[in-house]
């Protein structure tokens, strides 16, 4: 009788002692980019849901950003005396790259906690929900994109073909949301305080990013922007587009702050991976 039922149960090896979190990560992290379009269409979804009813959509993005080009354009470039044919490519290419970084990370702290129903009832690699916020905020930033197209017609700016070296900037910024995304989602789970704190910094990172203004202005403390990882990951972007490529050490301050990111993320998912689902 006994041999019956044990026959007919499902057979569980947990070792205590070998948990194999390596090993499960990495599968995670496998399954996940396997289904990154089961994540796309979640994160379409999203969008769709959060402007069910909206004649624009997500252009309301657009056009309340290019409001804000054009009034925030006009205003400092009276303040720092510069010719708005100057200063308006910077600060477009500045604005909507911020825009994009600024929402990624502050949805990263949400990134598990808001898929809670998916996480206790389907077994999903966690990397999927990750890539659903990656995607949903890379969706909404394209929309804004044609801003800086329509203010580099209108200011006479042409890129030269260093342009293409932002490619790499874009792929740099991707690389770190999704290991922001998995690291703040599981830490923000953890800690609820966290979401708030992370809100905060990026209000004050806004300010203490050249974003408004431009890295010369600092003088001879320009030398220590690289410090600012905000400055050298949207500088990856901002100086082939404006600036005809980028100072080298943002380059390299960038790949070395994105290396750390990644590493961070991944001590953190390997080691706590286990617990998500306790903490969401």
């Amino acid at each position: 009788m006994l041999d019956q039922t044990a026959a007919t149960m499902p057979a569980y090896h947990v070792d205590a002692a070998d948990p194999q979190r390596l090993r499960k990560a990495i599968e995670d992290v496998r399954l996940g980019a396997s289904r990154w379009r089961l994540a796309f269409t979640l994160a379409w979804l999203d969008i769709r849901n959060r402007y069910r009813g909206s004649v624009l959509g997500p252009f309301w993005l657009t056009l309340s950003t290019g409001a804000m080009l054009l009034g925030l354009g006009l205003l400092y470039s009276t303040l720092f005396n510069m010719s708005l044919r100057e200063y308006l490519p910077h600060l477009a290419v500045s604005l909507v790259i911020w825009n994009a970084i600024s929402q990624m990370v502050n949805d990263a702290t949400t990134s598990l906690t808001a898929s809670e129903g998916i996480i206790r009832q389907l077994p999903l690699p966690y990397t999927v929900h990750a890539l659903r916020c990656v995607m949903r905020n890379g969706i909404i930033a394209a929309h804004n994109f044609p801003l800086i197209l329509v203010v580099f017609l209108i200011c006479g700016h042409l890129p030269g073909p260093e342009a293409v070296l932002a490619i790499p900037g874009l792929i740099l910024i991707a690389i770190n949301s999704v290991a922001a995304a998995l690291f703040l989602g599981m830490l923000c789970a953890r800690f609820r305080d966290i979401g708030p704190i992370v809100g905060s910094t990026m209000q004050l990172a806004f300010f203490l990013t050249p974003i408004l203004w431009k890295p010369r202005l600092l003088g001879h403390w320009e030398a220590w922007m690289p410090l600012n990882p905000f400055y050298a990951i949207l500088e990856t972007v901002r100086g082939p587009l404006v600036e005809g490529g980028g100072p080298p050490l943002a380059w390299v301050a960038a790949i070395l702050y994105t290396i750390a990111t990644v590493v961070v993320a991944a001590v953190f998912f390997v080691r706590f991976r286990g617990r998500v689902a306790f903490w969401v």
